[in-house]
């Protein structure tokens, strides 16, 4: 929660959340975020978002973790990743993607993991690809077209 005000200034600017159905978040629309993130996903699954800071002066940055989905009736953990437009075209988008996605495989063992992406959404698009992942599919979800990128984790004997 000491991340709020930042989150919420990230979550207000409309070029930040363009790619998002419902667009900018009010402070206490990212305050009960937050609370949802911290109770339901940490609470039910051990994980979730986490803040996104600058090794530099530690502020938050962004966020990017893992979330849970069920789609098409298949459980499905996304690799998420957010950051401020004022941080955008740096690589600090793939830096975080690449991170959550290791988490994922080598922390988790998780053996299959996704990004959904709005089909207009090129930066994005271009993370998934640089972390190793490839379009499986668009589909419509929650009323909206999204493509479905995904990863697979690879055994080594």
């Amino acid at each position: 929660m000491d991340d709020l005000d930042a989150l919420a200034a990230i979550y207000r600017d409309p070029e930040v959340r363009r790619h998002f159905p419902e667009g900018t978040l009010t402070y206490e629309e990212t305050k009960e975020e937050l609370e949802w993130i911290i109770d339901v996903y940490y609470g039910q699954y051990g994980f979730g978002l986490w803040a996104t800071t600058s090794r530099e002066t530690n502020d938050l940055v962004g966020r990017s973790g893992l979330l849970p989905w069920t789609i098409e009736g298949r459980p499905e953990i996304e690799v998420a990743y957010l950051l401020a437009r004022d941080h955008w075209g740096r690589g600090l988008g793939t830096e975080a993607a690449r991170a959550v996605l290791e988490y994922g495989f080598e922390e988790l063992s998780l053996s299959r993991l996704i990004c959904l992406i709005d089909p207009a959404n090129a930066a994005s698009i271009k993370v998934a690809v640089k972390i190793g992942m490839t379009l499986e599919k668009e589909l419509d979800l929650e009323g909206e077209p999204t493509l479905v990128y995904s990863a697979s984790r690879v055994e080594s004997f």
